[in-house]
């Protein structure tokens, strides 16, 4: 045999066992398979946080809302007692009103002003930017904050009947924060004030999906600004509306800290700007508070939220299927 046939036999043998083409080969096959309980062991830290943080509390909750537990009395199993005196509670039936007030009140107007407000900085320009901060910065603003702040604007002696009392308007204050109606609108324009920030940026992300396209067209077929946003920008904008107004719902039916700040822990003239989780914190707070009776406005103001969810994408998928 010759030299060269020596050497082409022997070759590959010496290029499987170079490292270099150990490196490839191991590169090739990649690491080994750990087991079907490797992705468990990624996901357990956050199902155990999900787990003592939201699962136990919510059977905890469940549990007591069916015996008369207090403070500190673990209590006994009463069956739907609980229910039972609610439904003979006023109290209840007044949160309950105030609660379906503020969503009325609320959710329209947060989900056609961001809409408008996003339009208004989708272009960019010299000061976009600015606008765009100014809009947004009630969002990150501390609650309390935010609730103090309109207190000082609204209060009989605040800048607001200071101002109008000063310029001759008023002859005596508006009662905004005294009045259960006016204090109740006057949360509304808050809880609205602070949101608007949040949802623009919503439509902001939607605005930028809409292919310009669409647009170019309906203007070449001689459609207005006005005309293009009936026909182009709300179609596109349905499942986002779905979205904000789901939301906007579940946090007006939620709401405690605008009507808490405004009345100064009074809920308005009488408790007559009570709401339900505010009606939940009294009755259970104290040494001697009924935390069974709390669980179970609890259970269902959760119903009614659920309910709310669901009833917003439901309208949505019958608009989507006429059928």
């Amino acid at each position: 045999m010759s030299a060269d046939a020596l050497l082409r036999e022997r070759r590959p043998d010496r290029d499987a066992s170079s490292p270099r083409n150990g490196r490839a080969s191991a590169r090739r096959s990649g690491p080994p398979m750990q087991g079907a309980a490797t992705p468990w062991l990624f996901l357990l830290p956050g199902l155990a946080a999900c787990l003592i943080f939201n699962i136990s509390p919510f059977l905890t909750t469940f549990l007591l809302a069916f015996t008369d537990a207090r403070t500190i009395s673990p209590g006994t199993f009463t069956g739907l007692d609980n229910f039972a005196r609610m439904a003979d509670d006023p109290r209840f039936w007044l949160a309950l009103r105030n609660g379906a007030l503020y969503v009325i009140g609320v959710v329209p107007p947060l989900v056609f002003l961001p809409l408008l407000l996003a339009l208004l900085v989708r272009d960019k320009g010299p000061g976009i930017g600015f606008f765009r901060t100014v809009f947004y910065t009630p969002v990150i603003a501390s609650a309390v904050v935010v609730g103090l702040i309109w207190t000082w604007l609204l209060d009989s002696r605040g800048l607001v009947n200071g101002t109008l009392e000063a310029l001759g308007v008023l002859k005596d204050p508006v009662p905004f924060l005294t009045d259960e109606w006016l204090l109740l609108a006057s949360a509304m324009i808050v809880t609205i004030w602070k949101g608007l920030g949040y949802y623009m940026i919503i439509y902001l992300a939607t605005l930028g999906r809409v292919p310009e396209e669409l647009h170019e067209a309906a203007q070449v077929d001689g459609a207005g600004a006005i005309r293009r946003f009936f026909v182009v920008t709300l179609p596109a904008m349905r499942t986002t509306m779905t979205l904000i107004s789901a939301l906007s719902a579940v946090a007006a039916f939620r709401v405690f800290t605008e009507i808490f700040i405004l009345s100064g822990d009074t809920a308005g003239p009488g408790g007559r700007d009570i709401t339900l989780v505010m009606l939940i914190r009294e009755v259970s707070s104290g040494l001697n508070g009924h935390v069974g009776y709390g669980a179970a406005l609890s259970l269902v103001l959760f119903g009614l939220t659920l309910g709310l969810l669901l009833s917003v994408l439901r309208l949505q998928t019958g608009r989507k299927d006429p059928r």
